[in-house]
């Protein structure tokens, strides 16, 4: 017998109907997606709790339309051009907290090393925080979130090391140098979470704002703007040459909160390539601990682990 004709088989192409109302389909799936993206980002230059909220995640933004675009190369080329507008006003968003660069610095500079780390009230771990910043040979130490225990541990690890000291309220500051004029501050708020001390570096004295913003809840943030304020109007009316300003803001990068303390001292950018990412620590989604001078060479800044905080701390090296 003679064989039976092959029966025809049929195989989808890229140009089939299915194929092209699928393509369209995931086109405006991402279109859509990168029209949300883009209004969590405009939502940085909103003040208040939007522009928390969106400062927050704006970094994850520019991860979302990373892995839009990628999807859209390959099912839906010509979105492509529609996410050309998200992403160049992430670029925009995101650029004051992009990482610098170190300064060098010429031979006969002087310098200071300055760390800071919210060591996590009643962690029981400020001692241990205490001791790995003070193993990295940093000449001032700053501390927040104490509290009395806390303190109490850190006064004992540091005291042989560190002589010089002041503390009020949740924060504290320890120096291997000089210190004088030490005032408590609050900041517009009715307890001191901030102070100000005048460490004798050599060849200048440098003002050394410690401040531990009061916490952000949703909808409830009008102490940290408070704070946030009050440093920016304390360092506006401080005569002092040199002035760096650390602790933990409570606020991320791009928090529209923080443009008055930008407007009057340089944001200290990371220069170790990252974003400098502080909390939490176990896997760090956002900068909240944040580094301001004025008068001032950044010669390095990164982060470390100190501890069992929740907080990274900020390290940062400062030239005159």
């Amino acid at each position: 017998m003679g064989s039976l004709p092959e029966e025809p088989t049929i195989t989808a192409t890229t140009n089939s109907p299915t194929h092209r109302r699928s393509n369209a389909r995931a086109g405006r799936i991402i279109a859509v997606t990168g029209l949300v993206v883009l209004i969590l980002i405009v939502g940085v230059w909103i003040p208040g709790v939007v522009g928390t909220a969106a400062a927050a995640l704006l970094p994850w933004c520019g991860l979302a339309l990373g892995v839009l675009s990628a999807i859209a190369l390959i099912r839906a080329r010509r979105v492509v051009l529609v996410l050309l507008v998200p992403i160049l006003v992430w670029v925009l968003a995101i650029a004051p907290s992009t990482p610098g660069f170190a300064s060098g610095a010429p031979d006969g500079t002087s310098t200071v090393e300055i760390v800071s780390q919210n060591v996590r009230a009643h962690s029981g771990g400020a001692a241990e925080s205490a001791a790995d910043l003070a193993a990295s040979g940093a000449d001032v130490i700053a501390l927040t979130e104490l509290d009395a225990d806390s303190l109490a541990a850190a006064r004992d690890t540091l005291a042989a090391d560190y002589p010089h000291s002041y503390a009020i309220g949740t924060v504290a500051v320890w120096s291997r140098l000089p210190i004088a004029d030490a005032q408590a501050l609050s900041l517009g708020l009715d307890w001191k979470r901030a102070l100000r001390v005048v460490v004798s570096a050599p060849g200048a004295d440098v003002a050394v704002y410690v401040m531990h913003a009061a916490s952000v809840r949703p909808g409830v943030q009008d102490d940290r703007d408070a704070m946030l304020s009050g440093i920016a109007d304390a360092v506006a009316a401080d005569s002092a040459e040199s002035i760096v300003v650390v602790g933990d803001f409570n606020a991320a990068s791009a928090d529209p909160a923080l443009a008055a303390a930008r407007s009057q001292l340089d944001w200290v950018r990371p220069t170790d390539g990252t974003l400098g990412f502080t909390w939490p620590a176990a896997l760090p989604l956002a900068r909240i601990d944040h580094v301001f001078v004025r008068g001032l060479a950044v010669l390095g800044s990164t982060t470390m682990r100190a501890g069992s905080s929740d907080h990274l701390a900020t390290v940062t090296t400062l030239g005159f």
